[in-house]
């Protein structure tokens, strides 16, 4: 296989998607995160969260942002960030250690909301979602309008970001890429 020289890592040696190649904050979200199952509904919480940050930014800037980011939504704990009110919001609107964005924080507190509903009906969130099929092209188009119907600033591109992200679809890798399959 031929290697791109422009994906491949100086520090390791390791050729990674274009988009992780050369920046180490990217590289690490890439081999430790990026398409790794998440087991809590808290984490499914914040992998939602920071696709719905991300919309218009970099994932640096959104990397670089999620520890605030985290600390101003209780760590993402579920019941924590679904209490939150008017006054969170405004609070949060003016931590410049966050991306202030009014629209993605009420987002975020909504989907909380959602995701405690989901979790009351079915014992979890990741329940409800591990419940969900992906076997065809057609599930997953299914799966583009539950989430854009059910849950705030979760259009199909970033629905299939948050589910590659989290684990529950395969994520796209460059072909070359150390990640790829076949390469593990």
């Amino acid at each position: 296989m031929a290697r791109n020289r422009r994906n491949v890592d100086p520090n390791d040696g390791k050729v990674r998607c274009r988009w992780a190649a050369v920046d180490p904050i990217l590289a690490a979200y890439h081999d430790r995160e990026w398409g790794k199952r998440i087991r809590t509904d808290g984490g499914h919480l914040q992998r939602m969260a920071a696709e719905i940050f991300q919309c218009g930014l970099s994932w640096k800037i959104v990397l670089v942002k999620m520890p605030a980011l985290t600390a101003g939504f209780h760590g993402f704990e579920l019941s924590r960030v679904a209490r939150m009110t008017s006054k969170d919001v405004n609070r949060l609107c003016n931590d410049a250690s966050i991306i202030r964005n009014r629209k993605k924080i009420e987002a975020t507190i909504h989907n909380a909301r959602v995701m405690m509903e989901l979790k009351a009906a079915h014992r979890s969130y990741v329940r409800w979602l591990d419940r969900l099929s992906t076997d065809s092209s057609a599930d997953i188009a299914a799966l583009y309008q539950l989430f854009r119907k059910t849950f705030r600033f979760m259009g199909p591109e970033t629905t299939r970001c948050y589910l590659m992200g989290c684990g529950k679809l395969p994520p796209e890798h460059d072909r070359e890429c150390w990640l790829a399959q076949g390469n593990m």
